[in-house]
């Protein structure tokens, strides 16, 4: 990487967000301005190579970006920037791919759900350096991607992946990045460069631990309930017990985030109505229980429990959550079983 400029640039984890940022560097950037890569395998990595990632914009019409597809990332050397898109339970599985794309001075962007393994890295307070267990078991991700290297990334965007390497129904294309550190830096001045020449709406934020967990705060809940229930947004905030109860788990993850330095304004129902104005929508973790795929529970309430129990903070809406939303995941293979006794 030269002085502000990021030119190899590899995406792992070519899925809906992931095909998002391949899509539009690939296509929407100047010619020859990034080379792009990814490391895929399977289905997708087969569809990568016969007919490269294709994107539907709002027009209907389908744009094709060639990508240096491979299951090996030694093939693809050390890059400049690489993009981790993946589900919570696949980063310990990918963070050593990851790893063998770095080199000293690579950058690496996590735009995942949820809370990350670096999140406690740079923010002073109570839990200031905090592991969490849920989301990096035995830190293995830590082991292989110094947070250093790591740049947070919030997304606000819908995307649909029909089937492997397309994507269409693209609605909003908000980004939000930041050191886990905090304040400003040249690295991330040039990745906001890098990614609004893409057509993404960058924000650069100086505490992106606040944007984390403002976003956390709002998909905790309906996530895990729509798994468990089947239920749209608007059908689970229509129920006022339900709705009561979704209350009454952000009131809890709100005392967590004031004690971590992270207070929210807002109430309950301030969000509710944010929400309602998105709709009737599957969330990502109903469509992932459609389709047979592992949930993403721990890095959304399992981590804030977590927090919650270093902080000696009680969280009995919270721990019926994690509970009935475990014990569905694992009745369809979706969720790990226990290997010890469950807390």
């Amino acid at each position: 990487m030269t002085a502000n400029t990021f030119q190899k640039v590899a995406i792992v984890g070519v899925g809906a967000i992931g095909g998002l940022f391949a899509g539009w560097m690939g296509s929407r950037l100047p010619a020859d301005r990034v080379q792009l890569s990814a490391v895929a395998r399977g289905e997708t990595l087969k569809a990568l190579r016969e007919r490269g990632l294709t994107w539907v914009d709002s027009e209907g019409v389908e744009h094709t970006v060639a990508v240096n597809a491979s299951d090996d990332p030694a093939s693809l050397g050390v890059q400049d920037l690489v993009i981790v898109s993946v589900k919570g339970p696949a980063m310990p599985v990918v963070a050593p791919a990851v790893r063998t794309l770095m080199g000293p001075h690579t950058v690496v962007l996590v735009a995942m759900n949820g809370v990350p393994w670096w999140f406690f890295d740079g923010l002073p307070g109570e839990a200031a350096g905090l592991q969490l267990n849920t989301v990096d078991p035995g830190s293995v991700t830590a082991a292989n991607i110094p947070t250093a290297q790591v740049i947070g990334c919030v997304v606000h965007a819908s995307v649909a992946a029909p089937q492997p390497a397309r994507i269409e129904r693209i609605k909003n294309n908000q980004l939000i990045i930041g050191e886990p550190a905090g304040g400003l830096s040249p690295r991330v001045q040039a990745l906001n460069d890098l990614l609004t020449q893409a057509g993404f709406g960058v924000t650069v934020s100086e505490r992106i631990q606040c944007d984390i967990w403002f976003k956390l705060w709002g998909n905790m809940t309906i996530n895990p309930i729509s798994a468990i229930t089947g239920a749209p947004c608007d059908r689970i905030l229509d129920d006022p017990l339900v709705r009561g109860y979704v209350s009454a788990i952000m009131l809890e993850a709100k005392a967590i985030g004031t004690r971590i330095g992270i207070p929210i304004d807002q109430s309950p129902e301030d969000r509710h109505a944010v929400t309602r104005k998105l709709g009737s929508f599957k969330t990502s973790m109903l469509q992932d229980v459609e389709a047979g795929r592992p949930i993403e529970l721990d890095a959304l309430v399992g981590a804030v429990r977590e927090i919650g129990q270093h902080l000696g903070v009680a969280t009995p809406n919270m721990d019926a959550l994690m509970g009935l939303t475990r014990l569905m995941g694992q009745m369809r293979g979706l969720y790990p079983e226990p290997t010890k006794t469950l807390q």
